[in-house]
């Protein structure tokens, strides 16, 4: 049950509660006034009766009786209770049935005989059964309002939760510049919640630029003196202590590039070139250019991506699957889909978690490295909208799987074989095509 439906209901709950409390009492208190009224209108008229009687001896009114105290019954209805509360000489008074429905009853004793009197109640059953009937009207009605009230508030602050939460999930995916802002309602504690939102999504952002300023301007700065420090390492003399140095000193060089390129992706600083082209030819030309592979297509699609960005993720998920993994690596095309599996190890758990991570290379088996490769080819997937799912095979090996855009040319006819490149190929027939 979401906030609004928990805040409509608690409304709906507390309101009939208070209506349903207020409406017994209103009835109680307004039985207790006929109660009394009748009690006292039925004394009344027996004082009266008393009072006629012991002065002239006769019985005045149509509901006054008087009867011999050594009868049996009453032969003018009154109560049983009441009629031997009488014979023993007491006065008293109480509801009995009456000739036209509940009666007010109040009988005494005196010298051998009852007197007895009785006063109508029907009336005061039928005011009674009004009131209870308006209570309820009136209970029903103020329910309904205050649950339409209640659920109009709700909807209120449950709409500014949203907002806020749909901008908070936007952050997360990356987009530090979104705000919340001004949701349109009084300064209260989800407003307060906003502007902490917000000012933590300012912070996050001016600290990760601070970082990003850094790492582009250290990777700047390094990128001079090690272009001077590769060109003295090929003036060195042959032999192994200078290999090793060259490749060192090559590696730091691919380092800083991959810095460059991480920052670039940062700052989003490059738009992406997007047309509409053939999956199968791009893989089968990204595939032929470095280690062999083997290249199944299974039906490819049109596409709708940035040919260089492409290559670049493409070249990067198979360089970390020839680097960490173990051959055959397998590159298949299904439609707009591209899956690259390696039979190695396969992904570390945390990467599964987490996602690729800067300069963490997962478990010590992967292999060596900076841990730039799949955080590269992440950040130019996201800039081409292309999805990158990284997972491991049941039967082992890292899989990572593309998800393209599809791309709609009617002047372009995807290709109707299958290409290899590399050693094992494989052949498809036309019926397997999609």
């Amino acid at each position: 049950m979401n906030l609004r439906r928990q805040i409509a209901v608690t409304v709906a709950v507390v309101s009939f509660l208070v209506a349903l409390t207020l409406g017994l009492l209103v009835h109680q208190a307004s039985v207790r006034q006929h109660t009394e009224q009748a009690r006292r209108s039925a004394e009344a008229a027996l004082e009266s009766l008393l009072a006629a009687y012991s002065g002239t001896g006769v019985v005045v009114g149509q509901t006054a009786a008087v009867e011999e105290a050594a009868a049996g019954a009453s032969a003018a209805g009154l109560p049983e209770e009441l009629r031997r509360l009488a014979v023993q000489g007491h006065e008293g008074s109480m509801f009995g049935p009456g000739p036209h429905g509940t009666a007010m009853w109040a009988a005494a004793g005196s010298g051998g005989k009852v007197f007895s009197v009785r006063v109508d109640y029907r009336e005061d059953e039928r005011a009674v059964a009004e009131l209870d009937r308006t209570i309820l009207l009136s209970a029903t009605l103020a329910v309904a309002v205050t649950v339409l009230a209640g659920v109009f508030a709700a909807d209120r602050i449950s709409s500014r939760l949203r907002t806020a939460a749909r901008t908070a999930r936007t952050i997360a995916r990356g987009d530090l510049a979104a705000r919340i802002g001004p949701l349109g309602g009084p300064r209260d504690e989800v407003a307060d919640l906003a502007a902490a939102v917000d000012s933590m999504s300012a912070v996050l952002r001016s600290r990760l630029a601070g970082e990003q300023r850094f790492t582009a301007d250290v990777a700047h700065e390094l990128r001079t003196p090690l272009t001077g420090l590769l060109t003295a390492a090929e003036l060195l003399p042959p032999g192994r202590p200078t290999e090793l140095v060259r490749d060192r000193v090559r590696f730091l060089c691919g380092l800083t590039e991959d810095l460059l390129e991480v920052s670039r992706l940062d700052a989003r600083a490059e738009p992406a070139d997007l047309s509409v082209l053939p999956l199968g030819p791009l893989l089968t030309g990204i595939t032929s250019a470095g280690p062999p592979v083997r290249l199944r297509i299974d039906g490819d699609g049109l596409v709708t991506t940035d040919p260089r960005r492409l290559d670049r993720i493409v070249s990067n998920l198979l360089a970390n699957a020839h680097r960490h993994g173990l051959p055959p690596v397998d590159v298949r095309v299904e439609g707009t889909t591209v899956s690259i599996r390696d039979h190695g190890p396969g992904y570390p758990d945390d990467v599964l978690r987490d996602g690729p991570q800067r300069f963490r290379t997962g478990a010590r088996e992967r292999g060596n490295g900076h841990g730039l490769g799949l955080t590269i080819a992440q950040g130019h997937a996201e800039a081409i909208g292309v999805e990158l799912l990284l997972d491991n095979h049941p039967d082992g090996g890292a899989v990572a799987e593309l998800r393209l855009p599809a791309g709609a040319h009617p002047g372009v006819e995807p290709p109707a074989g299958e290409r290899v490149t590399g050693e094992q190929p494989t052949r498809v027939p036309p019926a397997a095509h999609r």
